[in-house]
C-alpha cells in the first residue's frame, strides 16, 4: 500500500537494481512526502523516473538519448563525483546570489531612506540622480566581482539543503538588511546635517 511504501522510504537510503516501475513509484511517494528527489539513470527504461524527479541526472557516455532527453542534467564524464561537484558549486552560487541581493537591497534601502527623509524634512535630497546612478554602477560591478567570485568550500556539503519552500531572502537576511540600512542612513543623515 502507499502508506507502507512511505514508511519504508523513511529508512531507505539507496535503491538500485530495481524495475522502472519501482523507481517511478519511489519518486512519486517521496515527492508526496515533500522530499526533493534526484534520480540517476542511463537507460530508456529510466526515462519516466528521470522525468518525474525534481532533478534527473543521466549519463553522457553510456546513457541512451531517451534518458538524456528526459533528464535535467547530463553527466558528461559518467562519474558520480561530478554530482558532488555540481551540488557544491550550486550551493556556492546560491549563497553568492543571496549575499549579493542582501548587499544590493541594503544600499538601495539606505538610499531610499535618505531621499525620503530629505524630502519629508524639507532639506532636499542629499543624493542627486547622478549620485544614485554612480553608486549603483560602482556597487553593481564591484559587489558582483567580490561576491560572485567566492569559491565553494567543502563545508558547504555538510549543511542540509534548502527546502522547497525556503525563501530566497529569509527573515535573518531581512533583519540584517534593515539594521544595516538604518545604521548607514542614520550615519549619512547625521553627516549631511552637520
Amino acid at each position: 500500500s502507499p502508506e507502507e511504501q512511505k514508511e519504508s522510504l523513511k529508512t531507505m537510503q539507496v535503491m538500485a537494481r530495481c524495475s522502472p516501475q519501482d523507481k517511478l513509484t519511489m519518486v512519486r511517494r517521496l515527492k508526496e512526502m515533500g522530499e526533493v528527489v534526484a534520480v540517476t539513470g542511463d537507460g530508456t527504461n529510466d526515462a519516466p523516473a528521470l522525468k518525474e524527479a525534481d532533478v534527473g541526472l543521466s549519463m553522457g557516455i553510456t546513457g541512451t538519448p531517451v534518458a538524456q532527453e528526459a533528464s535535467d542534467i547530463v553527466i558528461m564524464d559518467d562519474n558520480f563525483s561530478s554530482i558532488v561537484k555540481s551540488v557544491l558549486w550550486g550551493r556556492s552560487v546560491y549563497d553568492n546570489i543571496r549575499r549579493f541581493l542582501q548587499f544590493q537591497l541594503t544600499v538601495n534601502v539606505c538610499a531610499l531612506v535618505l531621499c525620503l527623509m530629505g524630502a519629508i524634512t524639507g532639506f532636499g535630497t542629499p543624493l542627486r540622480p547622478i549620485h544614485l546612478l554612480w553608486v549603483n554602477l560602482i556597487m553593481d560591478t564591484l559587489a558582483a566581482l567580490a561576491l560572485a567570485t567566492e569559491l565553494p568550500t567543502p563545508d558547504m556539503l555538510d549543511r542540509k539543503p534548502y527546502g522547497r519552500g525556503d525563501l530566497l531572502i529569509n527573515g535573518h537576511m531581512w533583519r540584517n538588511l534593515l539594521i544595516q540600512a538604518v545604521y548607514q542612513a542614520s550615519a549619512l543623515l547625521w553627516y549631511s546635517l552637520v
